[in-house]
């Protein structure tokens, strides 16, 4: 009996077995403890190999999911070999009767998991069949998840992009984003999409909460980036709420419900280690807007609202660049 090895591989078992379970099964919990830890590891080794080179980094979410995978069946896999290893003689070969080495107990763990044996050793005793039939239990069961998540997050990147490219089809800048919208006298047809968008949005927080790996898929394109479109829209839910003059303002409930839905995506950061920045962006030009004649408030009027958001802008930032764009993220 080997107690250290016993020990070991249950610690590693349960480790593993937890880690999978919270981040495949629990909405609310994002990543477990290894794969959140994993991610964070990944993304800052690559930002600082590539110094932030956008084609390497669009690798870092295929990669992170990759590695995740790897690293749940290597665990499992190591786990139930040195569990294996913790008995006097757990395993024996069919054609020698001989114990199992090193070697035998890795190759019968895989199998086992996987295949549900060939024959070339067996247990010895009703205990280690009692495990291998558990070994068989949590590879095909654990494999199964791993599997059902890699889609999952495939399907929420695609409807991650699906919002950035919404957001920026109206304005790559919140200034062009409100300006979209203006007919002379007022924003005319601006409710359905910002209501759509405020929709999207609650998703996307949603999926990133019961997700954090989402916030690592990087895109080449900035247009194509909910880390720059997000902001983005918010700036706009800002102008529209505190530089636009009452009057003129769209559906004052639309705009209370987009505010809604950000604050539901900035939640999110804890999850994924995102830092606010230690200062605001620039504030929106308001020049912008009163070159197409929208009716706006004093200048001192609204930077007074934004020191009010000073926090929610400095957030804002810190999601820019942590996914290393840069604010304003596009210029026109």
């Amino acid at each position: 009996m080997q107690p250290l090895y016993l020990l070991l591989g249950g610690a590693l078992l349960i480790a593993v077995i937890v880690d999978i379970i919270w981040t495949t099964l629990w909405v609310d919990g994002g990543s477990g403890p290894l794969s959140r830890r994993l991610t964070t590891w990944t993304w800052r080794g690559l930002r600082t190999a590539s110094r932030d080179h956008e084609r390497v980094l669009s690798t870092a979410g295929p990669l992170i999911l990759v590695l995740t995978l790897v690293m749940w069946i290597g665990v499992l896999w190591l786990g139930w070999t040195l569990l294996f290893a913790g008995g006097n003689v757990a395993l024996v070969s069919t054609r020698t009767g001989q114990p199992a080495d090193w070697s035998g107990r890795l190759w019968y763990v895989a199998y086992t998991m996987f295949t549900d044996g060939n024959g070339d050793y067996t247990p010895t005793s009703g205990v280690w069949e009692i495990t291998s039939s558990f070994t068989t239990a949590t590879g095909m069961a654990f494999v199964t998840l791993g599997v059902s998540y890699v889609l999952t997050v495939l399907g929420a990147v695609s409807e991650k992009r699906s919002f950035a490219n919404s957001v920026t089809g109206l304005g790559e800048r919140s200034e062009s984003f409100v300006r979209t919208g203006w007919t002379d006298e007022e924003f005319e047809g601006l409710d359905l999409p910002l209501e759509t968008l405020a929709e999207q949005l609650s998703l996307l927080a949603d999926q990133h909460k019961a997700y954090p790996i989402l916030h690592y898929y990087h895109s080449e394109q900035a247009s194509r980036s909910s880390a720059v479109a997000v902001p983005i829209y918010d700036e706009a839910i800002t102008l529209f709420r505190y530089a636009v003059e009452e009057e003129n303002q769209p559906n004052p409930t639309i705009i209370e419900t987009g505010r809604s839905a950000t604050d539901s995506y900035l939640d999110t950061l804890e999850t994924a280690f995102i830092e606010p920045a230690d200062e605001p962006p620039p504030p929106p030009e308001l020049d912008r807007l009163r070159e197409e004649d929208i009716p706006t408030v004093d200048d001192g009027k609204f930077a007074d609202a934004l020191a009010d958001l000073r926090e929610r802008r400095r957030k804002l930032l810190g999601v820019v660049r942590a996914d290393a764009w840069v604010w304003p993220p596009v210029d026109e």
